[in-house]
């Protein structure tokens, strides 16, 4: 793998992976199974192969953020599968596009706080699926087996975003008490 997909800071032409002049020694060939390994584990959850892949360099990357050519380059990929895992990734609000001060290349950046909030959004998410399940439940009628199904998935889905409420307080909170 790359410098860039190796974590050194995403800026191209530098000191080979494994070297990182004032932090130590990183291999890269460690870092390439991680990031492979990672979004291995993203895929069979659900996520698309290549937002992964591109995902999973990103966060390995010091800086959070790399040029479409890093990535390509860095994964092994082509530019067009880097564009389309980045407009995924975008879409679903788990990387920010931002132009190069002086150039017209983009560099894309994981957001801050990507986990708390790629969860808060998933909260909006929920809220929707809760709604629609609601009127489903009651156009189908509350009392049938699939309006009951449609129901209690609802009422699932308030339980989980309560309790992803109070989970993201402690979170803060815990974030907090370690600065």
């Amino acid at each position: 793998m790359s410098e860039s997909a190796g974590g050194t800071g995403g800026r191209g032409a530098g000191p080979d992976p494994g070297e990182r002049p004032g932090v130590g020694a990183r291999d890269g060939e460690a870092v390439s199974r991680f990031v492979e390994r990672f979004a291995a584990d993203m895929t069979e959850a659900g996520m698309q192969r290549m937002a992964s892949r591109v995902f999973a360099a990103l966060l390995a990357d010091d800086d959070a953020t790399m040029t479409s050519a890093e990535l390509a380059s860095g994964l092994r990929i082509s530019p067009a599968a880097v564009s389309g895992a980045i407009g995924y990734l975008t879409q679903v609000g788990m990387v920010g596009r931002e132009r190069e001060p002086g150039s017209r290349r983009d560099r894309y950046r994981l957001h801050h706080e990507i986990w708390y909030t790629t969860f808060a959004g998933r909260d909006r998410v929920m809220t929707r699926w809760e709604q629609t399940l609601r009127d489903g439940a009651r156009s189908l009628g509350e009392e049938t087996p699939a309006g009951a199904r449609l129901a209690e998935t609802a009422e699932f889905f308030e339980f989980v975003q309560d309790e992803i409420v109070t989970m993201m307080e402690r979170w803060k909170a815990r974030q907090g008490s370690r600065r």
